[in-house]
This record gives structure tokens, sequence and C-alpha cells, in this order.
């Protein structure tokens, strides 16, 4: 699986991770998520996100017991969790990722994040968050749901250490981050880590389906490997998306690896046209 790096850490994301939200962390299905997720990692899929919001704690200690008895080391996956925008004063922000530590059973987080942006005054999070770094409980910072202005408000806050990510909504029927929030990205460093790649049950029918089957044909992929690739093309980008089942898991996985052509970027452009927003999307 190829990977990307995040300046100023030395952390390395896989292409594509996988995410956690909405992931059943009880009973029956919990054992069937951490298998999807065990065989993720085997596939290169290392990158793992969560957040304490998940399910309130219960996705990090799904993550927490997929690392304690699921047969994965510590060293094998990178971990990333969030802090809400609620508890994300300075000192709510040292506690959060304190709690978030001891759910996921582990010392470090290697990315640690913003949900998206609150009512705390931006400089007493990105502060909290640098004394993580400076203290060796996170590896490298970020935010989420941030656009440029917010993200330049982050960054402006920053003192001693930068700003290594910005996890964002992306999938083929929302792409208005490619307008100026990649660009931007792109020119200060910062990775885009693209969350609900095949859109919250919103993934492509008729017409624009079949453009992705096309082109899976010629590919010998699926229509949702295509999607995956075409999000991750750029540099910067790379995609979290989430899987229950093993196969999906496995599916998913097929999305790195190899490239679309210009002409199958161009057929994906018309098939899928940016739409302007005035506002960031976020789910």
């Amino acid at each position: 699986m190829e990977t990307r790096s995040l300046v100023g850490s030395g952390v390395q994301l896989s292409v594509l991770g996988q995410g956690t939200w909405q992931i059943s962390a009880r009973g029956a299905a919990a054992d069937e998520a951490i298998e999807a997720l065990r065989r993720g990692i085997e596939l290169g899929m290392t990158h793992i996100d969560t957040a304490e919001m998940y399910g309130n704690g219960d996705a990090e200690k799904l993550v927490g017991r997929l690392l304690r008895d699921g047969g994965v080391r510590r060293d094998q996956v990178i971990l990333a969790s969030k802090v809400l925008p609620q508890n994300a004063s300075y000192g709510g922000t040292l506690e959060a990722c304190d709690r978030s530590l001891r759910r996921l059973g582990t010392d470090v987080l290697d990315l640690y994040m913003l949900h998206w942006p609150g009512s705390h005054p931006i400089a007493e999070t990105m502060r909290a968050l640098e004394k993580l770094v400076d203290d060796g409980r996170v590896r490298a910072l970020g935010v989420s749901n941030f656009d440029v202005e917010e993200l330049e408000a982050a960054r402006g806050a920053l003192r001693h250490h930068p700003l290594a990510f910005n996890q964002v909504l992306y999938h083929l029927q929302e792409r208005s981050i490619e307008l100026n929030l990649i660009p931007h990205c792109e020119k200060h460093g910062i990775l885009v880590v693209g969350y609900s790649p095949f859109g919250q049950d919103r993934f492509p029918t008729g017409p624009k389906l079949r453009v992705l089957e096309e082109i899976g044909k010629s590919q010998e992929k699926t229509a949702r490997q295509v999607a995956l690739n075409f999000l991750t093309r750029k540099p910067i980008t790379v995609s979290i998306p989430k899987s229950q089942k093993q196969g999906h898991t496995e599916e998913n996985s097929g999305g790195a690896g190899w490239r679309l052509d210009d002409d199958e970027v161009q057929a994906i452009d018309r098939a899928f046209p940016l739409r302007v927003r005035r506002e960031l999307p976020m789910l």
C-alpha cells in the first residue's frame, strides 16, 4: 500500500485507511468489525481513524480491543483520534486526549485533531495540541472540517509544530474541496484526509454508476475501487472508507496500487462535475 508523509512528524499514512464512524462496537457485530479492521491492516490499510464522539467512546474501545486481543501490534497501525469542540479548551483538550489514550490502550496517538471549529479560541486548542506533541503523547497534530480561513487561523496560532493534516468530507458527488481547499493544502503541505468516500449511502446510481463500471471493466476493478482511486489521485490526498465486513475491506483495498489514465479521469470529471459551495460541507 502506497503511503503519504505528514510534514514535520515522520508519520506515514496509508493512501487508504479505515474509518470507524458508525461502526458496530458491541456484540457479534463488534467481532465482525474487528475482523474487518484486522484484515485491512493485513492489506496495508494501517491508518485507523476514530474519535471520542464515535459511539461516546465505544469506537475507541473497539480499536483498543483490536490492539489488546486482536493479534495486532501497536507498531503495525497509525492511530488517529479527535477532540470534540466543546472539550477543546486548553485543559479540556489535554484531558480529552488522555481519555482517548486510555480507551485505546496506548501511550501515544499518531494523529490528534480538533473535530470541527467550535467556541473555544483556536489558539487555546492549538497550544494544547502542541503541548501534547511536546510531551510525546501525540506525533502529528491537525484539524477536521476546516475551510481555508479556519485553517489559516489554526496555522497562525501554532508556534513550533506544523499543521499536518485536515480531515474533510470528500466523495464523488461532493468535490467542492477541489476548488480552493485542496490547492491551499497543497501550497502549505497539509495532507487532506477524505472521509465518507462513498457518500454515506449516496453512492452513485444510474448513468453515473455506469461510467465507473465501464472504467472498472478496463482496469479490472469495481466501481467503488475506481471511486477510491480517483479520490486519492493527488499526492496530497488519502481516504478512510469504513467497512463492517472483511469482504468490503478487501474490495476497498483494491482502490490503491494502480492509476487511472487521463481519459478516465476526464470521464469521471464529466460525470461528477464540481459544484461551488458557500460553506465547507460536512457530516
